[in-house]
């Protein structure tokens, strides 16, 4: 068996926390689960109290998505094998998503596992499309071997439910201090660059989507397009994102046309190019005042901390 920390960051997380931790509780002891709290203005650290987990609070103004993940790795006086991370609105499916999570650590040579993300009972087709597209029903492991015919996809996992190794992340640095988005992929950029391999287990199954509107996905976007403008050794890595975007729309339009949603395709398409406007935006931010980049930018705190 292997020691686990499951380390969660949250801000007013009471809607989540009264059905993720009666489920999390099951499996692990509460003394293993942490959360890092961001000043929650709700009941968020009543309802941690109650189930006897930790809570370490931190000021709101200094979360990062980076550094604030290192935080759960570096808490307490004692070491664990693994450490899981979830975002407090992913939902367990069912009490077997951390067995099933754990299971591919079994190979000395996997750094990174990383679960299937469902969408959320009831969601619109646009908010399930990218679930069945992101997180298949198929496991599989990736490794440096396939970035030829992967591409950056190589790369992908999430930590709204990822568990990592714990020595492989001590070889290679933890998530990166500052980072506007994407800690989770330039760890694993990292991984699969030292040679560990990165396995997806569509067995270990959360609930988490979440529907944007048309400006959100812009901004998500150009936060991504951001990402790879502070980190270009990525994309030299890996190549260009852009394939995989035209290669999703591809997919989300046949789904659309099979669930018989032929109404939505022009969105789709729209929304597409919405999303490539962030992106190439958010390439050249470099070039932009900080007021238009924090108007273009979903994680506005990013820029007003440097």
């Amino acid at each position: 068996m292997y020691s686990v920390r499951i380390i969660i960051p949250t801000r007013n997380a009471e809607k989540f926390l009264p059905v993720s931790l009666p489920i999390l509780t099951t499996v692990v002891s509460p003394s293993d689960i942490l959360l890092i709290d961001s000043n929650s203005g709700d009941r968020t650290v009543e309802i941690a109290q109650g189930f006897g987990v930790h809570l370490h609070s931190i000021d709101q103004a200094t979360f990062n998505h980076g550094d604030t993940r290192n935080l759960g790795r570096y808490w307490g006086n004692t070491e664990v094998d693994i450490l899981v991370y979830l975002t407090q609105d992913a939902i367990p499916v069912e009490d077997n998503f951390l067995a099933e999570l754990l299971l591919p650590f079994q190979d000395e040579t996997i750094g990174i596992v990383y679960g299937r993300q469902l969408p959320v009972p009831g969601a619109p087709p646009m908010e399930v499309f990218p679930r069945l597209f992101n997180y298949p029903a198929a496991s599989l492991v990736k490794s440096q071997s396939d970035i030829p015919t992967m591409g950056i996809k190589t790369f992908f996992c999430s930590d709204s439910f990822c568990a990592y190794r714990r020595n492989a992340w001590d070889e290679v640095g933890g998530f990166p201090k500052q980072v506007i988005i994407g800690e989770d992929q330039h760890i694993a950029a990292r991984m699969i660059k030292s040679n560990y391999r990165i396995a997806y287990a569509a067995n270990a199954q959360v609930y988490h989507s979440h529907s944007y509107t048309l400006m959100q996905e812009f901004q998500r976007y150009f936060d991504t397009g951001a990402f790879y403008s502070h980190q270009r050794w990525i994309l030299d890595l890996a190549g260009q994102a852009e394939g995989e975007g035209m290669r999703f729309l591809q997919a989300q339009t046949s789904y659309l046309w099979k669930i018989g949603k032929l109404h939505l395709i022009p969105y789709s398409l729209v929304l597409t190019l919405i999303k490539y406007l962030g992106y190439r935006i958010g390439l050249l931010e470099s070039y932009l005042p900080l007021n238009l980049k924090i108007f273009c930018s979903q994680q506005k705190y990013f820029w007003q901390q440097k």
